[in-house]
């Protein structure tokens, strides 16, 4: 937009965007105001419908883009306009009154925050800010500009840098005395009638919490402080007062209360705080129960969360203090979790689970049998509340559906129980549970919880145990058909889970398998029963492969049973490994027939001229995802050389047929990309033995990446260059199919946002090169297309797609090791020579690179793939690798556009011997954050 539009025309687009109903009209509008945020001239367009108020939807618009131009586009401002800009923000808030949208508000506050951070001119703003608006009249805006601004400075999503961040937390302390009396203040205008200052007053508690969250408050003298008492003093419920805060309230001053214990976690030598927070915490045991007794769940979650926080900050302590005769005194804090794990609704026992998790964590890297004998209390009523908790509605006649909120839980319970159960012991909780099932007067919802939490132990259970598992596996085969539906679905999935102990009773497997075949098409049970199949089939595939005709005959007849296609695919998994054991004689009959029950249909379906049906029998995908299942599970061992791999006259069988379906679906991403995956498990199954299908396959697959550019193509050939390149005489052939993949490769990735629009392809590209770089590095050291893919790769070493970036920074790994690794093979000279003419032509470009991704472009999480990097190079050369760094060290911009310092010359100069000195990826990943700090 090079021309600034008139004012009346952006109200119009504005009002067309919210007001105008048709659609077309919305988008143009929307598309046309995203464009004039864009531009430079937003500043002053903001700016007037903010003076001029026309009507709220402008107003709003003019507010959200002051923020969003501030965050985002800051440098576009001459210093020199800093403070007009402020004085002009100053003034729209100062018309803030009871009556404004609170999102205006929100957004004018967040705008002059953004402004605070990226200001250095303007020192001690929250003392100016106080002095400006403390009055009655401007009380909610400050509190909320007080608020946000240590928020965005946590937050992190101004591009500040560390030095600058450090300068404003200092700022920020030197003013939290001030912020404190302020606070203060408030409490004693608003806090002696809460309920009539609910809205002013969870704004106070937020805006106290943020100034400790982000440590501009010390929690020295906190104690007895009038916010925190205030905080405490609302969650207190006291009924014979008639006094009840509301829900927003007691939220505000719970989140307050956690982010302190939060704080007191890496702070643990504020004594004071600490028994002032436990004393006050514990004596609100009283107001849960009330809030329990009244059915205010809201409040209820508020107290269970303060409890679970006070006992994460003390867990440490607890564990490591004590001991049988002496135990901590803060353990009582885990029965009052307990307590709240007892709350009749599953979400409140929901907050408490990453307690457990973390308590289990510690009692296992301690490797105490003492010590974990002492929680075992603690873990046996946690167990048994979560059955409890389990207990499906007893007036349910079926079984739970798939996205579920409660499914959900027990799934999430079942992985706690997992994860906490060698505290009390898997056989016992196991036992536990089958004394429950024996009570008098069990209900089928108390059953299936006790079988639902077998389930999650029953692979831990010892397969030496002739206890108690042989009377449940007797019970669950000698079940009747009327027993409720949900336990029989409980009961098939806990003999799936039981597959280890089977395999080692097997007396007991031709019961079980005739069990789970007939359970397969009963109503209800067919998902659960291809499950338990599964899982039994993999542990007993030695035993079982006697029985492959009766397999054989239920798979073909599996689409007839009520289930999906992923249980389907389960069977097939579990079939598959049962061939993976047959005799090599044998194999290759019955895989012909698994294979065939899949393309026989998949030809029909080609042969149609109707549109495929998504998830139906008419979709190709169905058919190739089920052969897909089948070749990646088919692992054949032990094939003499000279012997004809017995999967070898099925792949040549199937390629045909695979090939007449990427002719047909070439256009089709989605069935293109299963076809592929076809491919890829059809090749890794026979390996060396099918070369003479090598030819045609590279030739389809040039053909089709010509036309269509699908990703996965280059993926079939990483696929032939890890299975081929070894072979000489293939090399040549798939070096050409490489230089014919570059091409329309970079003409796509060299297009505007060709990169970030063409991820996959960029993952599958440099999968491809670092597959030739490991299994034929001679030749495409040798060859002259590596530079050109070389500085594509330090092109895309900036994508931050986590995937994308893990292949290209693997392909420099890749590269770079040919250079060191392998001394006694005879090709090292040469491959070390090769590798040191091309760091020679561009390491300087290759750091460059690598450096400007890390501080500019890449999260966090992954840059320690870039410092497996920094390590090939420093062990290929330590000594030029430091000029590179130093030479991209000194490239970085010393400011920012907004005349903020970013890095010193000291603190590079550190970076830098930090750096070079690393041995390890750890080490190099921790200096590269140390950097990408001071930019962010």
């Amino acid at each position: 937009m090079e021309e600034k539009p008139n004012l009346d025309i952006v109200i119009l687009a504005v009002s067309t965007l919210y007001k105008n109903p048709e659609r077309t009209e919305k988008e143009r509008a929307s598309e046309w105001l995203l464009n004039l945020q864009k531009s430079v001239h937003a500043w002053s367009i903001a700016d007037e419908l903010l003076h001029k108020k026309p009507d709220l939807e402008s107003c709003y618009f003019a507010a959200q883009t002051m923020r969003t131009k501030i965050h985002q586009s800051f440098h576009e401002l001459p210093v020199e306009v800093h403070a007009a800009l402020r004085d002009s923000l100053l003034e729209h808030i100062s018309q803030i009154n009871e009556g404004t949208n609170t999102v205006i508000t929100t957004q004018l506050c967040l705008a002059l925050s953004d402004l605070i951070l990226q200001m250095p001119s303007w020192p001690c703003a929250s003392l100016d800010l106080i002095n400006r608006f403390s009055n009655h009249s401007y009380m909610w805006p400050l509190v909320e500009i007080l608020t946000v601004l240590p928020e965005e400075l946590e937050g992190r999503s101004v591009r500040l840098g560390e030095n600058r961040r450090l300068e404003v937390l200092e700022d920020l302390k030197q003013c939290a005395p001030t912020v404190l009396e302020f606070l203060k203040h408030c409490c004693h205008t608003y806090g002696t009638n809460v309920n009539e200052n609910t809205h002013i007053v969870a704004r106070m508690l937020r805006c106290f919490n943020s100034w400790i969250s982000v440590g501009a408050i010390t929690l020295h003298g906190l104690s007895d402080n009038i916010v925190l008492n205030l905080a405490f003093d609302i969650l207190d419920f006291r009924p014979h007062d008639g006094k009840e805060s509301s829900g927003a309230l007691c939220d505000a001053a719970t989140e307050c209360i956690c982010t302190l214990l939060q704080c007191l976690e890496d702070n643990n030598n504020q004594q004071d705080l600490e028994n002032y927070l436990f004393t006050n915490i514990l004596k609100l045991e009283v107001s849960y129960h009330i809030s329990v007794a009244n059915e205010d769940q809201s409040k209820s979650i508020d107290y269970c969360r303060l409890f679970t926080e006070l006992a994460e900050s003390f867990l440490e302590k607890i564990v490591s203090n004590s001991t049988a005769s002496n135990l901590h005194y803060a353990i009582k804090v885990l029965d009052m979790v307990l307590m709240c794990v007892g709350h009749h609704d599953y979400e409140v026992a929901e907050i408490t689970f990453n307690l457990w998790y973390v308590l289990s964590e510690e009692l296992y890297q301690k490797n105490n049998k003492e010590l974990t004998e002492l929680f075992r209390p603690y873990v046996e009523r946690l167990i048994t509340a979560l059955c409890r908790h389990c207990q499906m509605e007893p007036d349910g006649d079926g079984i739970l559906d798939e996205g579920d909120e409660f499914k959900d839980f027990r799934k999430k319970s079942s992985d706690l129980i997992k994860d906490v159960v060698f505290i009390v012991g898997s056989c016992s909780c196991f036992r536990q549970m089958f004394l429950n099932l024996q009570t008098p007067n069990v209900t089928w919802d108390q059953t299936e919880a006790a079988l639902f939490v077998m389930q999650a132990v029953a692979k831990n259970v010892l397969p030496s145990e002739n206890e108690v598992v042989p009377k449940v596996v007797e019970a669950i085969l000698t079940m009747p058909q009327t027993t409720h539906l949900a336990v029989r679905h409980t009961s098939v999935l806990l003999l799936g889970e039981l597959c280890e102990w089977i395999q080692k009773h097997s007396h007991v497997l031709d019961p079980v398998l005739n069990f789970l075949v007939s359970s397969l098409s009963a109503r209800g049970l067919g998902a659960a029963a291809a499950s338990a199949l599964q899982n039994i089939c993999i542990a007993c595939n030695k035993c079982i492969s006697r029985h492959m005709p009766i397999l054989l005959q239920l798979l073909h007849q599996v689409d007839s049973f009520s289930i999906t296609n992923n249980a389907i695919i389960g069977l097939l998994k579990g079939v598959a490994s049962i061939v993976s054991v047959m005799p090599h004689s044998e194999i290759t009959v019955v895989l012909r027939e698994l294979c065939f029950m899949q393309l026989t249909p998949l030809v029909q379906v080609m042969e149609q001229t109707t549109l495929p049906v998504k998830g139906t029998t008419n979709d190709p995908i169905l058919w190739l995802d089920r052969l897909s299942a089948i070749l990646r599970h088919v692992i054949i061992v032990g094939v003499n050389e000279n012997e004809v791999h017995p999967c070898k006259p099925v792949v040549l069988e199937i390629w045909p047929i695979l090939l007449k379906a990427t002719d047909k679906y070439q256009k089709d991403t989605r069935t293109m990309e299963r076809c592929c995956r076809s491919i890829r498990f059809m090749l890794r199954c026979a390996s060396q033995q099918v070369c003479e299908i090598l030819e045609s396959l590279v030739r389809q697959i040039i053909r089709l990446y010509n036309e269509h550019k699908h990703s996965c193509l280059l993926y079939v050939g990483s696929i032939l260059v890890d299975e081929y390149a070894p072979n000489s005489q293939c090399v040549n052939g798939l070096l050409d199919m490489l230089q014919v993949f570059i091409e329309p490769t970079f003409h796509m990735l060299q297009q505007e946002d060709g990169l970030r629009n063409h991820p996959d392809t960029v993952d599958d590209f440099f999968r491809l090169c670092a597959r030739f770089i490991q299994r034929a590095p001679v030749p495409l050291l040798r060859c002259n297309v590596l530079v050109p893919i070389i500085q594509c790769a330090m092109l895309a070493a900036s994508l931050d797609h986590k995937e994308a970036n893990m292949s290209v920074m693997k392909f420099f790994n890749d590269l770079i090791n040919q250079g060191l690794t392998g001394h006694s093979l005879p090709d090292f000279a040469e491959r070390h020579q090769l590798v040191k003419a091309i760091l020679d032509q561009l390491g300087q470009q290759l750091v460059n690179a690598l450096v400007q991704a890390c501080v500019f472009y890449l999260h966090t999480y992954m840059l320690s793939e870039v410092g497996d990097v920094f390590v090939q190079l420093l062990d290929f050369n330590r000594e030029n690798t430091s000029k590179w760094i130093a030479g991209a060290l000194d490239n970085l911009p010393k400011q920012s556009n907004g005349g903020l310092m970013t890095a010193t010359p000291e603190q590079l100069n550190e970076i830098h011997i930090n750096l070079i000195r690393s041995s390890t990826s750890k080490s190099v990943t921790h200096s590269l954050k140390d950097l990408t700090r001071l930019y962010r």
